[in-house]
């Protein structure tokens, strides 16, 4: 259960990031969705802090869209 929590609190800590973003640079959701070629609709669930899937793929194309890139590391427990 715990990895499971641990899940959530990353793809909630990644969604709040991109709103952030989005925000700062005044990026509304539809121009964002098609800088992505993706639908608003799927925007909307990367964005759902409370949807917790979320691929690599898909969140390097959101950040690619936000001119930014994505750093992953994996960490000793």
């Amino acid at each position: 259960m715990i990895d499971l929590a641990f899940g959530f609190a990353m793809k909630k800590a990644i969604a709040l990031q991109l709103q952030r973003i989005v925000e700062e640079e005044s990026i509304s959701k539809t121009q964002l969705a098609k800088r992505m070629k993706t639908s608003r609709a799927a925007l909307d669930r990367i964005l759902d802090a409370s949807t917790p899937s979320l691929t690599i793929g898909t969140l390097a194309k959101a950040a690619a869209a936000l001119g930014r890139r994505v750093s992953l590391q994996i960490l000793p427990a």
